[in-house]
């Protein structure tokens, strides 16, 4: 079968490899539809795992499958279906995985595509327990944009910073896949969206979206037009992801008891804080890391109803560097989806 490999750090090959057995008790051999690339590929592409991993390493850490055959005791699920994998092997037994917290487990075995073998490849194994069945009336292409991407926005939005309908919300690098994700969220539940962007044609296109405002950080410094639109009042919830280059200016959005919602660091991973900012602001910042298996259910759902993540291209497997290099660039609006 073919499998699409990193053999050192920037050389990526499509290579054939022999298939997996036949699945074991409690897993299931899925047939892998699609991949979706978000910048964990990216970081792992650089070769910046954070953690020891032999090469050569099948990467893809977000997928769409179908289930080609099931293992013994496996209930729920049948040939033919469409499912989600979770991309960590979480181990299921520890207190954090008893309480449905999938993403604090104790004892994680890594997560595929960067620390282990992921989905680039025609056909994986994967434990049932970590798979969620795709209701028909999502794409593969949108269900390929979920365990990573809209569940982590999913888990953001509502487990960690409570955003209610009503609610003033300012979503950081709002045409990224996460960012765009986010922006079509929070409007379908009734907030007020304030989107930065870079560029009038990226601007454009999370106005689009139904960005109530959006701001070219390029052109404008977006702390001081956020307090202009809001009265100086601030946002309620701030969705961060972006970093060191946002993060002073993300706290400065805030209103007084505010909650700032980050996932990443795109731009480097320091940043400063005022103590007596925070403590006399009364601030919430809460750290996001992923979702637990119960948001990657709830996300299919939100996509079933029609709040889809925005794809922004499609390529095929031997054209998945071209997709990379773009995301790198940040030349990209919404998610890269890469069919197999």
């Amino acid at each position: 079968m073919r499998a699409l490999q990193l053999l050192a750090e920037r050389d990526l090959a499509l290579r054939e490899v022999d298939p997996p057995p036949p699945p074991g008790p409690g897993e299931l051999r899925l047939r892998v539809r699609a991949v979706a690339l978000n910048h964990i590929d990216v970081w792992g592409y650089r070769g910046m795992a954070f953690a020891k991993r032999r090469f050569p390493l099948t990467v893809g850490a977000e997928a769409a499958a179908e289930v080609e055959s099931v293992g013994a005791g496996v209930d729920g699920f049948a040939p033919g279906d469409r499912v989600v994998p979770y991309s960590a092997l979480t181990c299921g037994t520890c207190p954090a995985c008893r309480k449905g917290q999938d993403n604090l487990c104790e004892n994680v075995g890594g997560v595929r595509g960067f620390h282990i073998d992921g989905f680039a490849a025609e056909l994986t194994l994967h434990p049932a327990r970590l798979a969620v069945r795709v209701p028909e009336a999502v794409t593969t292409a949108d269900a390929a944009c979920v365990s990573v991407a809209y569940a982590t926005v999913e888990h953001m939005l509502f487990d960690n910073a409570r955003l209610e309908p009503g609610e003033w919300i300012l979503v950081q690098a709002g045409g990224s896949g996460i960012g765009s994700i986010a922006i079509r969220i929070a409007k379908s539940i009734g907030c007020t969206v304030i989107a930065t962007a870079g560029g009038p044609e990226k601007a454009a296109k999370a106005r689009a979206l139904g960005a109530d405002h959006v701001i070219d950080y390029r052109a404008d410094r977006f702390e001081g037009v956020v307090r202009k639109l809001t009265a100086k009042r601030g946002v309620d919830v701030v969705f961060e992801h972006v970093g060191q280059d946002t993060w002073a200016g993300s706290l400065l959005s805030l209103k007084r008891g505010g909650r700032l919602v980050t996932c990443g660091a795109t731009s480097g991973p320091s940043g400063s804080i005022n103590l007596m900012q925070l403590f006399q602001q009364q601030y919430r910042i809460i750290g996001s890391f992923g979702s637990p298996l119960s948001a990657i259910g709830r996300s299919l759902a939100r996509i079933a109803g029609g709040v889809r993540p925005v794809i922004d291209s499609t390529y095929p497997l031997d054209a998945v560097r071209d997709g990379l290099d773009r995301l790198e660039r940040r030349d990209v609006f919404g998610k890269i989806v890469v069919t197999l």
